[in-house]
C-alpha cells in the first residue's frame, strides 16, 4: 500500500514536459473591468453570429433534432453559429 502512495501522475509525464507548450504568466495584473469588457465583446459577437443567416440555406418547417440546443445557445436554424468551429480552423490554416 505504501508503494501506491508514492506513485504520482506528474512523475509519469515529466520526461515529456520539455515538448509540451506552456502559457506564460501575464506581465501585468489584468483589471476586472478589462476582463468584463472583453467578455462582453465576445458575448456580443457570439449573439450576433447566432442571428446572421447563411446565404443559400433554405429554412424548412420540418422537425428540428437540435431544437433544445438552439434554445440553450440562443441560436436560430441556418445561422453562422450552426457551422461550428470548422470555419475558424479552416481560416487559421489558410492564414498560416
Amino acid at each position: 500500500m505504501a508503494a501506491a502512495g508514492q506513485f504520482r501522475f506528474l512523475n509519469l509525464i515529466k520526461p515529456m514536459m520539455c515538448v509540451l507548450p506552456e502559457v506564460q504568466s501575464p506581465d501585468r495584473r489584468i483589471p476586472f473591468k478589462e476582463k468584463i469588457l472583453w467578455t462582453s465583446i465576445s458575448l456580443f459577437v457570439f449573439l450576433v453570429c447566432c442571428q446572421i443567416p447563411l446565404y443559400g440555406i433554405m429554412t424548412s418547417k420540418s422537425a428540428d433534432p437540435f431544437y433544445w440546443m438552439r434554445v440553450i445557445l440562443a441560436s436560430n436554424r441556418g445561422t453562422l453559429m450552426e457551422l461550428g468551429i470548422s470555419p475558424v480552423i479552416t481560416s487559421g490554416m489558410v492564414m498560416q
